[in-house]
């Protein structure tokens, strides 16, 4: 794992990790609007790009098995908020704006590379994870067996790196080649790591930045590196991507203990019961005075589960969310994805006010208020 994980803040009294050289945030916290503009609203400057991008990721040669195309398309159809691409969209107009993106095909190769690579990431977590449903849908697990869907990632994981090497750019291929290595370095790391109890949060810093947080910030570094940024203004878009990312696996992480069925797409506690543990649970368990006894409860109740009795884990899990919700643990969890998103926020100092700093910023407001 890079170095910038294990490195702390010596200007502030803060848990939270920081990269080389990274901007030690600004007085306060960030202003955050009351009511918050949707991610499309956000989005919009970008619209004609991620249009481009929809239809250059939808693209399946003749060639290609005809169930394994169909279902490609399907997985792209699906959407979701396209955060990722249109965050690499938005970044690379911090100093122009562009108004015709058909100009642009090396943008719009890295934004379906970053999101076809988020994709096909997911495709292999259900795999992992034995997910029959993502946000209340049927995975492609649900229907094909286990090495199919695999290989089916693969497919997806291939046509990444295509998208990639179409931006004809050695440093971005490299950054997209480097940050695919730590995705699965850190899909690694969190498998092993279940039900660790003892875990120190450093090992969930490093998990988070290699899941969510490595991407992200290839987004907006790449994308600095295209439109030919300084070399401190991609490095300032880089740390920014890094601590949008870290803030907003946060909060989905705090969101897994808050949220419902119909929020979430799946049971509240959903991390918990596979053994996957979050800031709000680590929180919650370093509050208790006799942490032992729950971490026996959970133990006791998974080794139940996989008896054949999964009643007891189910109970568990449930009362696990029920304590955490009503303890400080949300809290405490908020506040660092806060204070990581005061940091991002001020990684776009460098750049002139306009528009498109306005959606970033306004972005980190979505992130904090986000419900799904």
């Amino acid at each position: 794992m890079p170095d910038e994980l294990s490195v702390r803040s010596k200007a502030r009294q803060s848990p939270l990790p920081l990269p080389p050289g990274a901007h030690p945030g600004v007085n306060g916290k960030l202003s955050i609007p009351r009511t918050p503009q949707t991610v499309r609203q956000l989005l919009e400057p970008v619209q004609g790009g991620l249009r481009l991008v929809e239809k250059q990721m939808k693209t399946v040669e003749s060639s290609v098995f005809a169930p394994l195309a169909d279902a490609f398309v399907e997985l792209i159809g699906s959407g979701g908020k396209r955060l990722r691409p249109g965050l690499a969209l938005l970044t690379a107009q911090l100093e122009t704006p562009i108004a015709n993106w058909a100009n642009q095909p090396q943008l719009t190769a890295l934004a379906a590379a970053v999101e076809m690579l988020h994709t096909a990431t997911l495709v292999h977590d259900d795999v992992i994870d034995g997910s029959l449903l993502r946000r209340g849908a049927p995975t492609l697990n649900a229907s094909w067996s286990q090495g199919a869907t695999v290989l089916a990632g693969d497919h997806m994981f291939a046509r990444a790196a295509l998208f990639a090497a179409q931006t004809d750019n050695s440093q971005v291929i490299h950054i997209f080649s480097n940050t695919l290595q730590i995705i699965v370095d850190g899909e690694m790391r969190q498998l092993f790591a279940r039900n660790e109890y003892g875990q120190e949060r450093e090992n969930y810093y490093q998990r988070i930045y290699a899941k969510t947080a490595s991407l992200f910030s290839a987004a907006s570094e790449a994308a600095g590196v295209l439109v030919g940024f300084s070399r401190l203004q991609v490095a300032q878009l880089k740390e920014f991507g890094y601590h949008f990312g870290m803030a907003f696996q946060i909060m989905d992480d705090i969101l897994d203990f808050t949220g419902d069925d119909r929020t979430l797409g799946k049971p509240a506690g959903s991390d918990l019961r596979q053994g996957t543990l979050t800031l709000p649970f680590l929180h919650y368990l370093r509050q208790q005075s006799d942490a032992p006894a729950l971490v026996e409860r959970l133990t006791s109740a998974r080794l139940a589960a996989e008896a054949g009795e999964p009643e007891q884990l189910d109970q568990a899990v449930a009362e696990a969310v029920a304590a955490i919700r009503a303890s400080g643990a949300i809290d405490a969890a908020r506040d660092e994805a806060v204070d990581f998103l005061d940091r991002a926020e001020a990684n776009l100092s460098p750049f002139p006010d306009s528009r498109i700093k306005e959606a970033l910023v306004g972005l980190c407001s979505f992130v904090v208020h986000r419900s799904n």
